[in-house]
């Protein structure tokens, strides 16, 4: 099994669930988070002043699927939250040992 973890923008997050939806893959954990990338934050203007805001809003979605899923996954989620601008996130892929259902005790990918 494999968690997917995807950093997106906010505003992406209703075409990713769709996408997601659509695919097959409707369960999801959801975080508000904010971070930095290699763009270290962004510059603005406020009354003719400018300043960085270094922490960005994203949203991160947690997502664990069978191995053979994964890249079915990744790629839905790359096209749905893609703008071609920088700031569009990042996805990771870790290794999962095993789910259990607290409910049913139902093991490996039963209990996704």
């Amino acid at each position: 099994m494999k968690m997917i973890k995807a950093m997106i923008r906010p505003e992406k997050f209703e075409d990713v669930k769709a996408a997601l939806d659509t695919a097959g893959f409707g369960a999801m954990t959801i975080f508000d988070v904010e971070g930095r990338g290699v763009q270290r934050g962004i510059k603005q203007q406020y009354r003719g002043a400018e300043y960085v805001v270094d922490l960005i809003p994203k949203r991160e979605l947690e997502i664990v699927v069978p191995d053979e899923s994964a890249e079915t996954v990744i790629e839905t989620i790359r096209k749905a939250a893609y703008t071609g601008k920088v700031g569009d996130g990042q996805i990771f892929v870790l290794p999962v040992e095993d789910s259990i259902r607290v409910r049913t005790g139902e093991r490996g990918s039963k209990g996704i």
